[in-house]
């Protein structure tokens, strides 16, 4: 008995020294449902898929103040698969962000890790993504691009404009703190290449601006590869807006690629609206247009989602949702996640699910 009453003495200690300087937050979204999916290369199909309306993932941050407006930051977030439990991407423990960094609110923010470049951060968690608030994964970008081959990519297409939640390894990060309602950032992926630093490294810059209930942001990404001997370089930038009109919020969004290795390029433009009723009720509808260049055949595709969400509390919701896709004749539709194509030029997914977060 005294041995645990020493053990719980220290431990006591210990606690009270360590949340007296610092904070740490363990946090996660959970998100599972069937989908219905008409076209899986050829064959429809009603499965279980999760991670789709957020994705499925354990968080743990925290910051140490320092004095003087000044934190020590860190992040450490996995991302799983509810319906195995396996990590993911690539079985790795915290593969969706590892970075620790300094905070200050004079200077601005500087993080060191694997974390998102600014397709994510200015255009997706600026609000400009209809995806934000409308069946996520499912509405991020994908099409009948395959002849785009990006490398290190499930399809070739997957997620094209990185906005889905893409990283940079052994990354260094620098985001301005914001004067005027504009902020800026900048970002360099270091390729660990012996003999080499311009192999295999990634640049990122963004531009943010907000003002009240409107706001405008701007993102560029390159990012060099080397599968195989084969080196690649990829370019992405995009524009988006939103603004936010009592209970409606709507969106305007622009983004495109290129793959420097082939010449292939799509572009696309998305308008998105959301309103939430005076009950525990929001309903949500996105259209995207996207076209690809001669490479990839002069592809296109319209696509059109909508949801229909019940908020129990602000922590779990359930949702009904719809995407149509449809391509030119002779091109096989693919809305993103679904790893096979349509084997004809439209696809239907229908889907109901549950999201909760803590």
């Amino acid at each position: 008995m005294k041995r645990k009453a020493v053990f719980a003495a220290v431990g006591a200690l210990f606690a009270s020294h360590a949340f007296a300087q610092s904070s740490v937050v363990l946090s996660g979204l959970i998100d599972g449902g069937v989908s219905y999916v008409s076209n899986q290369g050829g064959s429809s199909v009603v499965k279980f898929d999760d991670g789709i309306e957020v994705p499925n993932l354990l968080k743990i941050d925290g910051k140490e103040d320092l004095g003087g407006g000044l934190k020590a930051v860190f992040d450490l977030t996995n991302q799983f698969q509810l319906g195995s439990g396996s990590f993911m991407p690539g079985q790795s423990l915290f593969g969706r962000n590892a970075y620790v960094g300094l905070d200050d609110t004079r200077w601005g923010r500087l993080t060191l890790g694997n974390q998102y470049d600014f397709m994510v951060d200015s255009l997706f968690f600026g609000l400009n993504d209809a995806a934000f608030y409308a069946q996520g994964i499912y509405d991020f970008r994908n099409g009948p691009f395959a002849g785009l081959a990006l490398p290190n990519n499930p399809t070739g297409a997957f997620d094209w404009d990185r906005m889905a939640g893409e990283r940079v390894q052994n990354s260094v990060k620098y985001l301005s703190p914001t004067i005027g309602g504009f902020s800026a950032g900048v970002m360099y992926g270091f390729g660990n290449v012996a003999g080499s630093i311009g192999a295999g490294n990634a640049q990122s810059f963004g531009l943010n601006y907000t003002n009240g209930p409107f706001g405008a942001n701007a993102a560029y990404t390159l990012t060099k590869t080397d599968v195989a001997g084969v080196q690649d370089s990829v370019r992405n930038w995009g524009v988006g807006a939103h603004y936010h009109l009592g209970r409606t919020v709507m969106t305007a969004l622009f983004t495109t690629v290129r793959n420097e290795l082939n010449g292939a390029g799509v572009w696309q433009a998305e308008v998105g609206a959301a309103y939430s009723f005076d009950s525990p009720w929001l309903v949500s509808g996105v259209y995207s247009y996207m076209k690809g260049n001669q490479v990839v055949n002069h592809n296109h595709a319209h696509q059109l989602t909508a949801e229909l969400q019940y908020n129990f509390s602000k922590r779990t919701n359930v949702y009904v949702a719809a995407v149509y896709q449809r391509a030119n004749a002779g091109a096989n539709a693919q809305v993103n996640d679904v790893m096979v194509a349509s084997s004809s030029a439209s696809q239907f997914i229908g889907r109901i699910g549950l999201q909760t977060r803590f």
